[in-house]
């Protein structure tokens, strides 16, 4: 027997013990697979102890508490523009029309937010976006206005604000004429006199805004040639002119899209273009017109004295009514009369007026300047806070007046009487009993 196998017979062995499992493990496998489909079908799983090894199965619904049956009931959707509107609580009975463009958009809706305290006052906004009065074949706007005072609409106050899409040529019937020729401002102002003239003809107060400093320059300078068109011609059928532009410009009178709100805190007021307002730019826009319209709403109310005396009054319980005939003391308005306080006082002897002397160098010096600049104190007022003068002149007694000599008090006492006379002696004989004292 060798006592060694030669390579070949060594891997003939190797490749024997390798076989043998591997044909049993394949003949296993056949039978497995052979007999799955039936195992499955009757619910039987061959690997089930190995997944119950590695992925236990818990039944859950064994520990989950019973739930109640719920009975559901259909309810029918209801859309926001088939929702019934709320009715208000006091009915409208002033309205405001508000016209123009984007921006006349943007003014309405900072009106209704500005005048909400009023329920009688409805801002009706009927502004339309991209509108203008250069494209009357887009929206013809003297046709509009037209339109809505011959609606029948009640229409309280009227507001326009519109321009920023008329930088455009114009064109009409005759041809095309650029912004800044005089064909174009005969034309524009043509418009502007026709809006105005419907509602002066319909005897309704119309508030016209100007448009706001822009963020190109070139735009700005635009906007202000229409601006001085609306102050001018707007003005000749009675509308009010409302000049916004120095309220939304920086100290140095430039465009700046941050300011102040109505509240005094600085925000953002002016929208990304350089056009539009944001939603706190919108309410201080309102915020320059609600004044005017908030006057015409109390001209509208009668509030003089005559009026106030008409109110009837009704007597407290437990009191006897006065008589048919009995004076009745007329009713003390509520307010007295407006006095300004920042009025120039009346000169003696009436007159209104009166010419004030130049000022002197030294009274032109403002106390800044003598403080802060020339370091000098001003003078301290005897009494006022800042007087720190020592002894205080209003605790200081007088000193004692000195004692007057004596030639100085005789004069000035009375001088004394003269002594009463005697009475004379009694002689001897009068004495009692006649007995001499000698």
């Amino acid at each position: 027997m060798a006592l060694w196998r030669t390579r070949p017979q060594r891997d003939h062995k190797l490749r024997e013990r390798i076989e043998a499992p591997a044909r049993v493990l394949g003949a296993l496998l056949f039978w497995l697979g052979a007999l799955m489909p039936a195992a499955q079908a009757q619910g039987f799983n061959p690997f089930n102890w190995f997944q119950e090894q590695f992925h236990p199965q818990h039944n859950y619904e064994e520990y989950a508490p019973p739930r109640p049956h719920r009975h559901y009931v259909y309810h029918p959707h209801v859309s926001a523009a088939n929702k019934p509107a709320k009715a208000p609580a006091v009915p409208p009975t002033f309205f405001v029309a508000v016209l123009g463009d984007s921006l006349g958009q943007l003014l309405g809706q900072g009106l209704t937010t500005a005048l909400s305290d009023r329920p009688e006052v409805e801002v009706l906004r009927d502004a339309k976006e991209d509108s203008g009065l250069v494209r009357d074949d887009y929206y013809d706007w003297p046709k509009a206005a037209h339109d809505l005072v011959a609606s029948g609409q009640k229409i309280n106050v009227a507001v326009m604000m519109i321009g920023s899409n008329d930088h455009q040529t114009l064109h009409d019937a005759n041809g095309s004429y650029d912004p800044g020729t005089p064909q174009y401002e005969q034309i524009y102002s043509a418009r502007i006199e026709a809006v105005a003239k419907i509602f002066h003809d319909a005897k309704i107060p119309l508030l016209w805004v100007g448009l706001p400093i822009m963020k190109s320059d070139r735009f700005s300078a635009e906007m202000a040639a229409l601006n001085d068109m609306y102050r001018q011609y707007a003005s000749r059928n009675g509308a009010t002119y409302v000049d916004i532009w120095e309220d939304f410009v920086d100290d140095s009178g430039q465009f700046s899209s941050y300011g102040p709100d109505v509240d005094g805190q600085v925000v953002r007021l002016r929208a990304m273009d350089g056009i539009h307002f944001t939603k706190a730019g919108g309410l201080k826009l309102a915020s320059f017109v609600q004044p005017q319209i908030r006057d015409i709403l109390n001209g509208a109310v009668p509030q003089d004295d005559a009026a106030l005396a008409k109110i009837e009054t009704t007597a407290p319980a437990g009191t006897n009514s006065p008589a048919a005939n009995a004076a009745v003391a007329p009713v003390k308005p509520p307010v007295g009369p407006v006095l300004p306080l920042t009025g120039p006082v009346l000169a003696p002897g009436g007159e209104l007026a009166t010419l004030a002397s130049a000022p002197t160098k030294a009274d032109a010096t403002s106390l800044v300047e003598q403080a802060f600049v020339n370091g000098k104190t001003p003078d301290a007022k005897p009494g006022r806070a800042d007087d720190f003068a020592w002894p205080r002149t209003e605790l200081v007694r007088p000193p004692p007046a000195p004692p007057k000599p004596a030639s100085a008090l005789a004069a000035t006492m009375p001088a004394k009487t003269s002594a009463p006379p005697a009475a004379p002696a009694k002689s001897p004989a009068s004495a009692p009993g006649g007995v001499s004292t000698h």
